[in-house]
């Protein structure tokens, strides 16, 4: 393999996967992550046009985050046997059905067919799809990268993947006021059928283009074996491991806790910031009277995020070679900081700046977390290790955007004053408990 100048920028090359592959790959999250940035950028206003509470806005999130939890770690061995492709199809089905019935049940709430309670009820039901089937995608493309990049480069192949998050989330909002139109009185709903299209030509292109994999942990055999993160020589049978079983991988594997413990804390923090961020802006700018407005700042707020997670993923993770342990570390540090200026912003620019700042962050942070599980366990554990991650991403979901939207309703510094203590505590554990990236990342 010919070494990668460590003085160019563009994200590394990711071992065995051709381009075209990856472009794929990248797809999938892409088409994800745009719909659901696009769907929080309008429900705010929403929810606002329905006249409800804000923390109910983000409590009608929290049974589809709960049913992830439970779900990403099955759909995750699940592609062990079925496949990598199979699940991604899987999770792209899920996500274009919940979106269309998210759309319906929406557009009938604000068309006065129903009550906002009614509402909410049919949206959290609706979304359930997305956190039940929709939750396969995500460990599906993890695993697949992870399976078949070498273990010095697998932060940069995870980071690049993670990136795709990142560009949706700038296309997400990008979209999200120009589907706001007046056809057919989609009005805010626009987006949830837009998007839902979008996800029908992913599918489309997927079950086209991608090859079916082999049924169990495809490509495994054709790396050389290397050392566990605990040290000890890795298995010298696990080239061959395809016709059996690994052991069940929990959360509490020692191998996994520290990283576990890093993503699930600092998950809380990033997803308190993102249930704010909205009402944040609406307040800040006083758009409370004016919902439909609302869509627009709310857009570019979120688009200076994810520009920021970009300038993260597709910049500084290759530029400084950064390992799982100072991606997280350095990560949670500017959070913290963003955060604190998010909390005495009080325009549109500072409320833009804090924001990014803090994206750019937990777009360090969380590449960092999801390569140290990845590097933690074996090549055969990949699956697993996959739908943990992808586990832990939903589980910062069932409760803490509500909490933090209360908490903000309350007083701004109790909602921001949490956030900052949670990545004060990841700090100090990172720095303590996580391994050194020599270590994780030693062939």
């Amino acid at each position: 393999m010919a070494e990668t100048d460590p003085h160019v920028t563009r994200p590394a090359p990711t071992g065995a996967i051709p381009p075209s592959r990856m472009a794929l790959l990248f797809m999938v999250m892409l088409v994800t992550a745009a719909g659901n940035t696009a769907m929080q950028s309008v429900m705010p206003s929403i929810g606002t046009a329905l006249k409800v509470d804000d923390v109910w806005i983000s409590l009608a999130y929290s049974w589809s985050a709960l049913l992830w939890v439970v779900c990403a770690p099955f759909w995750a061995r699940r592609s062990d046997k079925r496949g990598r492709k199979a699940m991604m199809a899987l999770g792209l089905a899920g996500f274009i059905t919940s979106f269309v019935l998210c759309g319906v049940a929406l557009w009938a709430g604000l068309s006065g067919l129903m009550g906002a309670f009614w509402t909410l009820i049919a949206f959290a039901l609706a979304r359930s799809l997305y956190g039940g089937f929709g939750s396969a995608a995500p460990p599906a493309v993890q695993a697949y990268v992870a399976s078949r990049t070498p273990r010095a480069e697998r932060t940069q192949a995870l980071s690049l993947i993670a990136s795709s998050f990142g560009l949706g989330t700038v296309i997400g909002p990008a979209l999200a006021p120009l589907m706001v139109v007046p056809f057919l009185g989609l009005g805010l709903t626009g987006p949830f059928l837009c998007f839902a299209a979008i996800g029908v030509v992913a599918l489309v292109l997927l079950r086209l283009r991608l090859p079916d994999d082999e049924p169990q942990y495809a490509a495994r055999g054709q790396a050389a074996p290397y050392a566990s993160a605990s040290g000890a020589p890795a298995d010298p049978g696990e080239a061959d491991e395809s016709m059996a079983d690994p052991p069940r991988l929990t959360w509490r594997d020692e191998r996994l806790r520290p990283w576990v413990f890093a993503g699930l804390v600092g998950g809380h923090a990033q997803a308190m910031v993102q249930g704010i961020a909205g009402f944040l802006v609406l307040d800040r700018l006083g758009l409370r009277e004016n919902p439909d407005a609302g869509a627009g700042p709310i857009g570019l707020v979120l688009m200076s995020g994810a520009i920021a997670t970009l300038l993260a993923q597709w910049g500084l993770i290759p530029r400084f070679d950064l390992g799982p342990r100072a991606a997280t570390l350095w990560g949670i540090t500017a959070a913290a900081l963003g955060t604190v200026l998010l909390a005495v912003a009080g325009d549109l620019h500072l409320i833009a700046l804090g924001y990014a700042i803090a994206s750019l962050g937990f777009g360090l942070f969380r590449p960092g977390t999801t390569a140290g599980t990845s590097l933690a366990v074996t090549r055969a554990e990949q699956g697993q290790a996959s739908g943990i991650v992808a586990s832990l991403a939903g589980a910062s979901y069932i409760y803490a955007p509500a909490l933090g939207v209360w908490l903000y309703g309350h007083s701004d510094w109790l909602g921001f004053g949490l956030i900052v203590a949670l990545c004060a505590v990841v700090l100090v554990h990172g720095w303590v408990k996580l391994q050194a990236d020599r270590e994780l990342t030693r062939s």
